[in-house]
């Protein structure tokens, strides 16, 4: 048997086993390519506006956040997004939003900024409380301290929420 026919047989096989497993019920997680892993019975999902209480206010930030993460459900999952009470739910606040100065060179003079985003997250599984979680994600971008903040805070931002909604998503659902 050559080799080409044998990786045939045996990919066969696996999708023969698998396709038996889910018929005889044995199949208790949806898988997808998205990495994430969700139980069947979870239908639906919620996310509450995340409220923004840093010192420092984007008036945008919470608005971009909450769709943010109500669009990585519903592009990257078949949950139902639902107002208030899902089996998946989020909420939480915005903690911190903050531009420090990185990269000190000769006079004291920063060659770059950081904006710092952090989030504290409350997600809850109303189907399997033990993947509950409340913790504070942040994430970061530098930015050149020749320009102000205005000028790329919008671009900052975006990069800075799309990290965190996948921490988010991944904590939620990808357990791996």
């Amino acid at each position: 048997m050559s080799p080409k026919h044998k990786q045939l047989k045996s990919i066969a096989t696996i999708i023969l086993v698998g396709f038996f497993i889910t018929l005889s019920g044995g199949c208790k997680v949806k898988y997808s390519f998205t990495g994430a892993s969700i139980s069947p019975d979870v239908k639906t999902f919620s996310v509450s506006y995340f409220q923004n209480l840093a010192p420092l206010v984007n008036p945008s930030l919470s608005s971009i956040l909450t769709e943010e993460l109500k669009n990585k459900f519903i592009t990257q999952t078949q949950l139902n997004p639902v107002d208030d009470g899902g089996d998946l739910s989020f909420s939480g606040e915005i903690r911190g939003y903050r531009v420090s100065p990185v990269s000190i060179q000769q006079g004291d003079v920063a060659a770059y900024n950081r904006l710092t985003i952090s989030v504290r997250v409350k997600f809850e599984n109303a189907i399997d409380p033990t993947q509950n979680y409340d913790k504070t994600f942040s994430h970061f971008e530098d930015f050149p301290s020749d320009k102000q903040l205005n000028d790329v805070e919008s671009e900052l931002v975006r990069l800075i929420v799309d990290k965190l909604v996948e921490d988010f998503f991944n904590n939620a659902v990808a357990n791996w």
